[in-house]
């Protein structure tokens, strides 16, 4: 976790929109995490990271949150009779949240914002890494067992900037905690 830390960090708009969510923490009504599993699927390929996510419900209604995430499950690919292995490493995003209370224990959420992702492709024992950036949208729900544990699904797009990536529909599902 320290070293997906260190990477996001080191990007410098993560490191500044870290530096201006401390305010925002301070002020927050809720401040969350959650750690759970992300599926992603990008043209036949199937990658699965260990997600975190720490976040702020700022109103009842609007929050920021963060997220980071590790690679742990990769996928064979072939594309034009080449046989690949393609893994994300890790990869790091900011989001604002809008929430919608249902009832006192589910609330409906919707989220925008800005990734970067790192992936390692092998081809015939070469391993190549490359950086791709997007714009990430979604909707999930959250169940809340009690006042401060719960359950969170997510579906979010991920529409890379660059070509040479392809857009990911990612599924999550994870424990959310409120602090």
């Amino acid at each position: 976790m320290k070293t997906l830390m260190s990477v996001a960090l080191a990007t410098p708009i993560f490191a500044s929109l870290a530096i201006a969510a401390v305010p925002a923490l301070s002020h927050a009504q809720e401040v969350y995490g959650t750690l759970g599993y992300a599926g992603s699927r990008a043209e036949g390929a199937d990658t699965g990271v260990v997600q975190g996510r720490l976040g702020a419900k700022l109103t009842p209604h609007f929050g920021v949150e963060g997220e980071l995430s590790g690679g742990v499950k990769d996928d064979n690919i072939n594309t034009n009779g080449v046989r690949s292995n393609l893994e994300q490493t890790h990869q790091a995003a900011v989001y604002g949240v809008g929430f919608l209370p249902v009832t006192p224990h589910i609330d409906l959420l919707a989220r925008v914002g800005y990734g970067n992702s790192q992936f390692k492709q092998t081809v015939a024992g070469v391993e190549n890494k490359f950086d791709a950036d997007s714009v990430n949208y979604g909707v999930g729900a959250q169940y809340k067992v009690d006042d401060k544990n719960g359950v969170r699904v997510d579906y979010t797009r991920q529409q890379f900037r660059d070509n040479d990536a392809a857009d990911a529909n990612v599924m999550s599902v994870g424990y959310a905690r409120k602090f």
